[in-house]
């Protein structure tokens, strides 16, 4: 049988690197994708044996030319693709809404919902062409694309819209037995919320800084693999993973 293929964005680090890792275990070829070719070779060494499973490409999602390379690149390679993960994903400094600068937001927009939209209109491209026909996509939705942390316009808002975009797929993918799902993760350890188990802690929604418990990363590519492995006529269209003790639940 012709192994699936999966493509990464954000394979480089954190939840990226680990559910590229997860699929790799899981029996797929892999292609990384991420901002620096070293971080993504480092990913490829921790496959160890899978390693040759794995194929890495810069890419900045923000770049319509360098996406398109992207998947022009898988299709040499492959042929196909089976599954894209949209994780890309990119934070700001939490300031008072007067003090976001216009950079500051178009820079987190342009990653976390521009990117994940160029992806996934290459990603249909190839998907409605290929035999056979079909794959799937799943968005790293966030937490954030329920309820906001003080001070996040930008990332709050750019994942409430990978929401929206969620769904569009979801609905315009039918026709050609494409499924597109969202994965919502909650403090996953990651090289990102790191901070949020220390002492320091992290701001709350009253305005206190608080500790908060986090889950490890593998519960996160696990339930990746778990979406991916479904057949077609199946799909987790919402999932909302976290640490259960987290504040969320009643958040503000």
């Amino acid at each position: 049988m012709q192994p699936q293929v999966a493509l990464v964005t954000g394979a480089g680090t954190g939840i990226g690197r680990a559910c590229s890792l997860a699929l790799l275990r899981a029996g797929y070829h892999v292609v990384l994708a991420g901002r620096t070719q070293s971080a993504l070779e480092e990913t490829a060494a921790l496959a160890g044996p899978l390693a040759n499973h794995t194929l890495a490409v810069a890419t900045d999602v923000r770049d319509p030319a360098a996406v398109q390379r992207l998947f022009e690149t898988v299709e040499r390679a492959f042929g196909r693709l089976d599954l894209l993960f949209n994780n890309a994903g990119l934070g700001s400094e939490p300031v008072p809404l007067e003090e976001v600068t216009l950079d500051d937001w178009n820079a987190v927009i342009s990653v976390n919902l521009t990117g994940a939209f160029l992806c996934t209109q290459q990603a249909f491209r190839l998907m409605k062409q290929q035999r056979p026909r079909g794959g799937r996509i799943v968005n790293n939705g966030s937490i954030a694309a329920h309820a906001p942390r003080p001070f996040s316009y930008a990332y709050t808002a750019s994942k409430h819209a990978m929401t929206g975009l969620t769904r569009a797929t979801s609905l315009d993918g039918r026709p050609f037995d494409i499924a597109c799902g969202q994965i919502d993760v909650g403090n996953a350890t990651t090289e990102m919320t790191e901070r949020m188990g220390l002492a320091s802690g992290i701001m709350q929604a009253d305005g206190k800084e608080e500790s908060e418990p986090l889950m490890d990363v593998s519960h996160v590519a696990d339930a990746l693999v778990y979406m991916a492995k479904l057949p077609l006529e199946a799909n987790v269209q919402f999932m909302t993973l976290m640490a259960t003790k987290m504040p969320f639940v009643g958040r503000g």
